[in-house]
């Protein structure tokens, strides 16, 4: 989920009451903040918010039924997790390539905190900073290229 998302906003209080009700139904309810945790939105190739995942022995399933409380108690109670395809192995968040995009998301908020640095903090131009990306961009090719 991100904060801001109005969908997300909207099935916050029954969300919260399926994680009140998770000890009784014998599972572990969590929720993500992908603007504070941005790997793990690429880990699990999250394009829309909110995302919700079923996770069972290291097979992940996404949920993509109702959003209403009974639907989803129904979706564990009645394992109709079970009939849900599970995600591809390669697109699996335990995979190495959606490892290898986890770490892509961490380095384009490193990227973005560098930026924001330069024009926040240290009051340099834009331009200047996006100058700086691409001179680093550049030199950093050349230097693999070497």
């Amino acid at each position: 989920y991100a904060p801001w998302c109005p969908a997300c906003q909207q099935i916050e209080a029954t969300w919260e009451s399926f994680a009140k009700e998770s000890e009784r139904l014998g599972i572990t309810v969590g929720k993500v903040d992908v603007t504070q945790e941005p790997g793990l939105s690429g880990r699990f190739f999250v394009t829309t918010l909110p995302t919700i995942y079923h996770a069972n022995d290291g097979v992940f399933r996404r949920y993509r039924g109702s959003r209403t409380l009974e639907d989803l108690q129904g979706y564990i109670l009645e394992r109709k997790w079970e009939a849900v395809e599970p995600v591809a192995g390669w697109k699996s968040p335990s995979s190495i390539m959606m490892h290898g995009m986890a770490g892509l998301f961490h380095f384009s908020g490193w990227i973005r905190q560098i930026h924001n640095y330069l024009t926040g903090t240290l009051g340099v131009h834009v331009w200047i900073s996006y100058a700086i990306f691409i001179l680093a961009t550049l030199l950093i090719g050349l230097f693999l290229g070497l």
